[in-house]
């Protein structure tokens, strides 16, 4: 057994009313090739049936479940989830069925094989753009602009797909709640001055009505979040 495959990944899935998705995407994450895992689902306090469904069908299944008492919103989630983690490396999995487990091993071998600190999935990385219009030119004004700040030379500072050495992302402060999680984390990153590693990920993206949470509001709290974090 190689020293890689003895190492452990945490992965985090932030939850916030899944009920239709939440039960497919840890059957996929159960499915993905990396063998030692550790599965951590925190429910952010969900409104609809995610919370029924994750005590009847998901708790045997996962390493751990945290339940919310009140919505944080998803950075309020994954503060949660990134301390309660144990693996050498902790990666984060969206509950819906946008991003493609099967691909963990593309995303966080660099750290395992000691190439990297911080990987970042991109959606964009040589290869063609997809999703919706508006969502694409918002992702791409808002990595330049955190690009400019943070010097680092990424395509797609917006991924779900974040893998961190766990010691990092347990060092780190994460003060914001909600989506503005993504700008404030690549900027605290660069100032410990480590290079963010990106690889091509796949990307099936869905619409508002299938539950796509981020809006026009969270994209302003983004710009704000860059500038702040500067």
């Amino acid at each position: 057994m190689s020293a890689e495959s003895k190492k452990k990944l945490s992965i985090i899935i932030p939850c916030y009313n899944e009920e239709n998705n939440i039960q497919g995407i840890v059957e996929k994450v159960l499915q993905s090739p990396v063998q030692n895992k550790e599965i951590i689902i925190v429910d952010d306090c969900s409104t609809d049936n995610s919370r029924q469904v994750l005590k009847d069908k998901i708790e045997p299944l996962v390493s751990r479940i945290i339940y919310h008492e009140q919505n944080g919103g998803k950075g309020a989630a994954l503060r949660t989830g990134f301390q309660a983690a144990t693996g050498d490396v902790v990666i984060i999995q969206d509950a819906d069925l946008e991003y493609d487990p099967m691909e963990y091993p593309r995303v966080v071998e660099p750290i395992f094989a000691g190439k990297a600190r911080v990987v970042y999935g991109s959606r964009f990385l040589n290869q063609r753009r997809k999703g919706y219009l508006a969502n694409r030119m918002a992702n791409l004004a808002l990595t330049k602009f955190s690009n400019i700040f943070t010097h680092q030379k990424l395509t797609d500072m917006e991924t779900c797909y974040k893998a961190f050495k766990r010691e990092i992302i347990q060092s780190i402060d994460i003060e914001e709640n909600r989506f503005g999680f993504e700008p404030e984390i690549t900027a605290k990153i660069s100032k410990k001055r480590i290079r963010i590693h990106e690889v091509p990920i796949s990307y099936y993206p869905r619409t508002t009505s299938e539950g796509k949470k981020i809006g026009f509001k969270d994209g302003l709290r983004a710009l704000y979040v860059i500038w702040k974090y500067r």
